[in-house]
Order: structure tokens, then sequence, then C-alpha cells
């Protein structure tokens, strides 16, 4: 027998009508749209085709496809799937297609085989394709406001467990069609290389190049003549040079954690996976990044107390123009240039905090570290509503003066932090919705929203940061001994999940993409992206890092349903399913999405094309871009786009958060069981 030509279940070979014709076209059509070796079933007489290595992709190589209604696509993790967690595959099909292969009046998927790819014994040149996994009959899923003319068919392949290469082929009528192969990983060997390549990703996307370091040991402070030392740091996106703490401060609502999250997010990494960086030779390369993190933290706090918020370099290549600011929309610049909790500042003293403990020094010493996050928590506690631009402390306040308290209890065991914590955490709870979501707006007065918007008031949806409120409550639940607290935090962490997990399986969501709550001209409503028209009044882009930060809250948070009621079946119910829902939103990053795009850039089949920068920088392996957005002002829709008259950064641009709540996910479940 050919060794690759599939065979059943009771070893006689698989015999479909036109199955060569078939086979032709199929191989042509991923050729044109693909754009690399595609790995399909041969027929009997034709040559053998090569396992693929798996290679980090090169991008120059693999021009970017949308999806067409020519045949099949079949939607997969093109970076690996984790041999013990869920692992889904979603084929996405024409209807015209179904309509002439299926029997009339059904669109089910008759069934599907998966075989695993190994060399064969004999002959170690060529492969054999070994049945593993078998599936019934699939019904198809819709999802009628991204496109009306195709049906998804999700396949459930969690039964699969051993490492190696795979390929699933599926039957409908007299049809069939086989993937490219896929991988499955060890679970830790699938957290290690993701851990390598985001750490290639940060180290490349330092701002140390002769030119930013030179012109960043003097930058001025706009509106003075003042200059300073703001040194290191990370630029922020493949696209742009600048460093910033938050970019999006003046929307109030939509601040994003950025060089801080990614420096919190790297010592949070090393901490929780020590044992696994020391054997992966990979400890000393975090221990270094994190310290450079903390390096430009420090350089940051200004001598009045607060952190400078953004080196601005108004897209320029000239480096004079960099500068201290304050940023609104379209880059209009100010000199509002104080961080306040919300934004950076507090995860800023979180990072400063937690890396103090490590009693290492970087360019400055553990002490300074310590030393530079107690003084800004204090200048905050007496003047954050003066930096917060609309004068009221909202939700992201909260969890980013929660990490700050938590972080200095942990550092310096001082009971006046835990009791800092302790009112962060009470208020982060106080917004909890019964309704499902967390309130963002109002401010919270013994444990009541004040100055709010109205009964609904804004629900809290974040393009970035989704899963933060629940990452910095389990983050104190690490150190919170007290009953009554860790109850209620308990109780609003597994009812936060629930409802997200309910909101998810509400509509047709073939892919578990993770929904949000949001208003839209005064009326409540969900949907799965973020709307257009909001706060900002002109930002929003792929949602990546909403992805990242979701699947961590719900890595961490998952074995907390154990603690509440006396049902364990249904605490171990939801424990699967928030498993399983983590797993597919981290599969959509890497691939197993609606155009077949792995964004973790190196890696896969399909990468977004490369973007240049300044100073050398542009795309790098292990970064991750913005991603798939909705279509309408509203959100609804769904679009991706490489090329649009220059504002394709909305989906193809790298960004900081991206990688950051990457590694976090990573972290999780490399540290879960």
């Amino acid at each position: 027998m050919h060794p690759y030509q599939f065979i059943s279940g009771d070893n006689h070979a698989v015999n479909r009508k036109d199955m060569s014709v078939l086979y032709l076209c199929l191989k042509i059509f991923l050729l044109l749209n693909v754009g690399c070796p595609v790995y399909l079933a041969a027929q009997q007489g034709n040559a053998p085709e090569a396992i693929p290595a798996f290679e980090p992709a090169l991008t120059t190589r693999q021009p970017l496809s949308l999806p067409t209604e020519i045949s099949p696509e079949f939607r997969f993790d093109q970076f690996a799937y984790v041999s013990d967690r869920p692992k889904r595959i979603v084929v996405a099909m024409p209807r015209s297609l179904i309509r002439g292969a299926a029997q009339p009046g059904s669109e089910r998927l008759d069934s599907f085989l998966v075989y695993r790819v190994v060399k064969d014994e004999q002959n170690a040149d060529q492969t054999q394709a070994k049945q593993v996994l078998s599936g019934s009959s699939v019904s198809p899923v819709a999802v009628v406001e991204w496109f009306q003319d195709r049906v998804y068919y999700a396949l459930d392949v969690s039964m699969i467990h051993a490492p190696g290469h795979y390929r699933i082929k599926i039957y409908l009528g007299d049809s069939a069609y086989t993937s490219p192969v896929f991988r499955v990983e060890a679970r830790l060997a699938f957290v290690r290389t993701g851990i390598g390549a985001l750490l290639h990703y940060f180290r490349r996307q330092r701002a140390n190049t002769a030119v930013e370091w030179e012109q960043d040991a003097h930058l001025k402070l706009k509106g003075s003549s003042k200059r300073v030392d703001l040194r290191g740091g990370w630029c922020d996106a493949s696209g742009d040079v600048s460093k910033y703490f938050s970019h999006l401060a003046y929307t109030d609502f939509m601040s994003p954690q950025q060089i801080p999250l990614v420096t919190w997010s790297l010592v949070q990494a090393t901490e929780k996976m020590h044992n696994a960086l020391k054997r992966w030779g990979m400890l000393a390369s975090m221990r270094s990044e994190s310290l450079w993190g903390a390096d430009y933290l420090r350089r940051s706090l200004s001598d009045s107390g607060y952190f400078y918020m953004t080196v601005f370099s108004y897209f320029k290549k000239d480096p004079s123009y960099r500068e201290i600011v304050g940023l609104e929309a379209n880059s209009v610049t100010t000199t509002d240039y104080a961080c306040a909790m919300r934004e950076g500042a507090g995860m800023a003293i979180a990072a400063l905090a937690r890396i103090s403990t490590w009693k290492r020094n970087g360019t400055f010493t553990s002490g300074e570290y310590l030393r530079a996050a107690e003084s800004a928590y204090q200048h905050l506690l007496a003047h954050n509503r003066r930096y917060d631009d609309d004068g009221v402390p909202n939700i992201i306040d909260n969890y980013c003066g929660l990490m700050a308290a938590t972080e200095l209890w942990k550092a310096t065991g001082r009971d006046f932090y835990k009791r800092q914590a302790r009112i962060w955490a009470a208020d982060l709870c106080a917004r909890y919705i019964p309704d499902g979501y967390l309130r963002s707006d109002g401010e919270i007065l013994a444990g009541r929203i004040i100055k709010g918007r109205g009964i609904t008031g804004r629900p809290f949806w974040h393009a970035s940061d989704a899963g933060l409120p629940v990452v910095s409550l389990m983050r104190y639940l690490d150190l919170e001994t007290g009953k009554a607290q860790r109850d209620k935090v308990i109780q609003v962490i597994t009812a936060l999940l629930k409802s997200q997990l309910h909101l998810d399986g509400a509509v047709p969501n073939p892919f578990d993409y993770p929904r949000q709550y949001f208003v839209f001209k005064g009326r409540l409503k969900s949907g799965f992206f973020i709307p257009h028209a909001n706060e900002s009044g002109w930002w929003w882009q792929g949602e990546n890092a909403r992805l990242g930060s979701v699947s961590t809250a719900l890595l961490l948070g998952k074995n907390l349903f154990h603690h509440i009621g006396n049902h364990s079946d249904s605490a171990g119910s939801y424990e699967l399913e928030a498993t399983a829902s983590a797993m597919h939103q981290l599969s959509w990053i890497t691939g197993c999405n609606p155009y077949g795009i792995c964004f973790l850039y190196g890696y896969g089949y399909k990468n977004v094309p490369y973007m240049h920068s300044n100073y050398g920088h542009g795309s790098e392996r292990g970064g991750i871009s913005n991603g798939i957005t909705g279509l309408n002002a509203d959100g609804t829709g769904i679009a991706f786009k490489a090329k649009d008259n220059g504002n394709e950064w909305r989906w193809t641009e790298q960004w900081l958060p991206h990688a950051a709540w990457y590694l976090q996910a990573l972290t999780a479940l490399g540290c879960g069981k």
C-alpha cells in the first residue's frame, strides 16, 4: 500500500468518486491560497511528500489569502495543540458546495477521521498515515453576521494525546477533503516553545539602538526646557517606536496597560515557571528581560513623584522629535504626561515592588525598585484624582490599584498595604452587576457606586485587558487569608467566569470566541468585537490581547469553581468548559480563526505581511499582530485587511500587550494541572 493512501478502520483503501480530480483541484487551490507546501493524501502511483518540519515560517513566502468559496477551509492551530488539553478544528464550508455534495435537505458532515503521520519504518524517506480517531455526523453552525453563505463544522479532536503530526479527513456525501498537517505537543514543550518565541520578540523590541539610546538619554518634556533620561523600555509596536505606559489615557475607560504590564508579566512568568525555565536554559534571559523593564520603570519616575507616561516619536525618522508628552486622539500631544493609577502607574508600582523581592540588581538596585514603588504609591494616594482625566476613579483604577497594593503587601509585609489591598478588592467586587458584568463607571463609596452614568452605566469591556480584573483578584487571593474577604472575591470571580461562558454560548459560536457587553447608542448590547464607535473617537483594532487576557483569567480562575456550592459535577463541568474556552481562544490567535492566519509571526502556515518601522525595528519573530475585528460601528460583522491604504495596522501591526498576555496565558497553562 502506498504510504500516503489513507486507510479506513478495516484496512481497505478509501475509494471515493472522482477523488483524483478532487485531489488535484484541492491541491492547486491550497498552493495558490496558502502559499506553502501542501500535505495531502497522495493517490496510488504519486510520489510521496515530506512531513513538514514546522520550523518558523518565512513570511515572504506566505502570501496572505482571505476565505474563498472554492472548497472547504480547515481552520486549526498552526502553532500546535496541547496534548492534554481540549482541541478543536473548524471546517468552513460554502453552502454552495454542501448543496452539491450532501444528501438533499441535509448539511450534516457525514464523518471525519484523524490520521497520525509517521515515518515509514522500512523507508525513512517516506511516511505513513495511521488512523487514530474517528468522528460521527456533525451538524453545521452558521454565524450569519460574519458570512451569510458559509457554515462551520466544529470538530472535537481532544482525544488525541500523543505528540506528533496529524491530518484530518472529512466526508460529505461522495466527497472527501483532507487538511494540511497539524501538530500536537506535550504541554510543557508547547509552553517552552512559546516562551522562547516571546523572549526573542521582547529582546528584539528593546529600544536600545544607538540612535534611541543616545536621544532618550536627554529627552525633553513637552512645554518645558527640562530634559530627563528615559533610556530603555520597548518599542510599542512593529509600526511605532514610541514608548507608552498607556496610550489611551484620555478615554478614561479604555486605557491599556503597556510597558508596565509587559514588565509585570515577565516577572510573573519568571517566578511561576522558575524551575522549568532553569531546565530549559531560559531563566537568565527571563531575568534579564524583567530587569530591563524594571530599569525603564524606575527611570520613568519623576522627581515630583509621578511616572512619565509617553515617549512619543511623532512617527518621524528624525530622533530629535522624540519627547515626553501626554496623548490625545489622532496623535495630538499635551503636557498632561503624569500617569494616574489607571494610566500605567498602578502596574508599574506592582512590577517594581514584585521584582524588588528578587534581591537582584539591574542598573538600579532592588532597594531602589522598592523605594520607587512605595513613593509612587504614596504620591498617587494624594494626587490620583488630579491625574485621572475626568477626576473620577473608575474600574481601571481599581484593578491597577489592587495590583499595586497587593505586590507592595507581598514585598514589605506591612499591614498598611494589606488594608489598602482589601479596600481596592472590595471596591472592584462592588462593581459586579448581577446581569453578569462589571461596571466601569462611577466611584465606589461604602460599597455603592456614586457619580455613575445612570442605572445601566458603562459595562466593563476592554480591547486588551478584559481579563485583568480577574487576574488582579487572583493575585490578591495568593496573599489573602481572611475568610470573609476570600469568599467574596471567589464569589465574584466565579460569577464573572460563568457569565463569560454563558455569554459565549448564547449564540452560534463555532470558534468559541469570547463575547462582551457594551453600550451602543444608549442601549446595552453584546457582541463578538468591540464597537468602533467608542470613547477614543478613532481607535479600534484586532483583539488578540483581549483573547490572551480572558484565556489567562479562565485558566487561573477555573479551579475556584470547586469552592462554591455542593455540586461537584457542576463545578467540574464549569472547570472543563473554562479550560476548553481558554484553549480555543489561544488557538484563534495562532490560526484557528475564520481567516486561517497565525498571528504569531514566524510560525505556522500563514502570517501577516512584514511591517517596517524606524531605527531598524519592525515585525519580529515571536511578535503577535492585532488580529481580526468587527466590520461595523457597533462591532458587528467581521473584517481582516492585509492592505487598507495605511490603516492595515488595525489588523497587521504587532503590539506589546498581545505578547504580554500570551506570555501570561502560557504561564497559567504551564503551572496548571
